[in-house]
C-alpha cells in the first residue's frame, strides 16, 4: 500500500515538469525578448545620442554666428569683400579700445571658418598694424561648403543684394552671414544653417 502511494507521488511530480520542448521554446522566447529589448534600448540610445550631438552643434553654431554678427555689426571700414572672405577694421571684444584689422575666411578645403585678427595701436587713420599681435582664431571647425550659399553677402543703403565683384565698397550698408556646418553626426547629408543680416552702423557717418 506504502508502495504504490509512493509511486503516484512520483507520477504526479513527473507530470508536473516541463518537457524538453517546452524548455527549448521558453528559452527561444526569452532569447527572443532579450534581443528585442536590447534593439530597443539600444536604438532609443543611439538616437539620444545624435540628437544631443545636434543640439550641441547647433548651440556653438548659434554662437559663433551671433559673434561674427557682432563684430561685423561694428565694421568702421571694409579693406576687401567677397562671397567666401571679408577683410575689416571691427571692434573684435566689446572691451576693446581700439578696432583691429580682422579676416574671416575659409580653410582646410573649406571645412574651417578662421578669422586673423591683428590689433592697432589706435584708430584708423592715426594707429598702425601690430604684426606681431596677429591671432588666427577657430569660428566654426566643421564648416560646410555649401553650393550657391554665399558665407558673405553685401547689401546697398536699401536692402538690396550687390552684385559681385563690388566696385565700390562704400557702397556696402549691411551683411548677410550664413554660416552652415555638418550636422552633430557628421553625416555627408547632415547640415546645419543659421543666417543673420547685420546693419553697419559705424560706417553710415563715415560714407
Amino acid at each position: 500500500m506504502l508502495h504504490r502511494s509512493t509511486t503516484r507521488r512520483r507520477d504526479r511530480l513527473s507530470a508536473s515538469g516541463f518537457t524538453l520542448v517546452e524548455l527549448t521554446v521558453v528559452i527561444t522566447l526569452v532569447g527572443l525578448i532579450a534581443t528585442s529589448a536590447y534593439t530597443f534600448f539600444n536604438t532609443s540610445f543611439s538616437q539620444y545620442l545624435s540628437l544631443q550631438a545636434e543640439g550641441s552643434s547647433f548651440t556653438e553654431l548659434a554662437t559663433q554666428s551671433q559673434r561674427v554678427a557682432n563684430v561685423l555689426r561694428g565694421t568702421t571700414d571694409i579693406l576687401s569683400a567677397s562671397k567666401d572672405e571679408i577683410d575689416c577694421y571691427a571692434y573684435f571684444s566689446p572691451s576693446d579700445a581700439f578696432v583691429s584689422r580682422i579676416r574671416y575666411y575659409k580653410a582646410d578645403n573649406n571645412t574651417k571658418l578662421l578669422a586673423d585678427v591683428t590689433r592697432m595701436t589706435a584708430n584708423p587713420p592715426t594707429g598702425v598694424l601690430i604684426p606681431e599681435s596677429t591671432q588666427t582664431f577657430t569660428i566654426i571647425d566643421n564648416f560646410r561648403n555649401q553650393a550657391g550659399v554665399n558665407t558673405f553677402s553685401y547689401l546697398n543703403a536699401s536692402g538690396g543684394v550687390l552684385a559681385m565683384p563690388i566696385s565700390d565698397l562704400r557702397t556696402i550698408k549691411g551683411i548677410q552671414v550664413t554660416l552652415v556646418s555638418h550636422g552633430g553626426n557628421l553625416s555627408a547629408n547632415s547640415s546645419q544653417t543659421i543666417s543673420l543680416q547685420v546693419s553697419l552702423r559705424n560706417r553710415k557717418t563715415n560714407l
